[in-house]
């Protein structure tokens, strides 16, 4: 039997991947910058974030696509989602823009998930689901809401989509649960060629 080729580090995929952790330093020194709510810095802030968010729709995809997929992306990807979103939630918490207890529901949710399916590889792996998949997505956009220097009138328009995103991770959180629970306490198939 051909023994698979080997894919290579050096690819698109984990190029865009590796941006992204850069992007996520740079992206908190412009958030932070002219004391943290100068406009034109706020407006920065929110331009890095979305370049480093849009790599992360494309990464994956390509990678699947070309036959780019690499056990450094797999890695590397979910690391690099949790430092850009982590990072610009505690980092607008400190700002005092997001509520304390919003960003540790989040990052509480997403790390512990992150250790669960982890922890359960051995039975299986768990699936992002649509409903994990629209979190993420509304999360990004909460975030980048919440970054962008909006009017105080229009702060209602962020505080909807993070309630939205809020919502989502605890929901999302306790389907991954279960879905962990129904996975390791389903009996492991015998390892036998008996046919029928």
């Amino acid at each position: 039997m051909a023994e698979q080729p080997r894919v290579s580090l050096v690819n698109l995929p984990n190029a865009l991947t590796v941006l992204r952790l850069v992007l996520v330093p740079v992206f908190l020194l412009a958030l932070f910058a002219g004391g943290g709510h100068h406009t034109s810095f706020r407006w920065l802030a929110w331009a890095i974030f979305a370049v480093a968010a849009i790599t992360d729709r494309f990464d994956g995809h390509i990678a699947r696509k070309r036959g780019q997929v690499t056990d450094f992306g797999k890695i590397a990807d979910p690391m690099a989602d949790k430092a850009l979103t982590g990072s610009a939630l505690i980092g607008l918490s400190m700002l005092g823009d997001l509520a304390w207890w919003v960003t540790v529901v989040i990052l509480v949710r997403e790390i512990g998930i992150t250790l669960l399916r982890f922890a359960v590889i051995r039975y299986g792996v768990i699936a992002a689901s649509p409903g994990g998949k629209a979190k993420t997505l509304v999360q990004i956009i909460a975030i980048g809401l919440y970054v962008l220097p909006l009017p105080h009138a229009l702060h209602w328009v962020a505080m909807s989509f993070m309630i939205v995103a809020v919502i989502l991770t605890v929901v999302t959180g306790v389907d991954y649960l279960v879905r962990a629970a129904t996975l390791v306490s389903k009996p492991r198939n015998p390892t036998s060629n008996n046919p029928g």
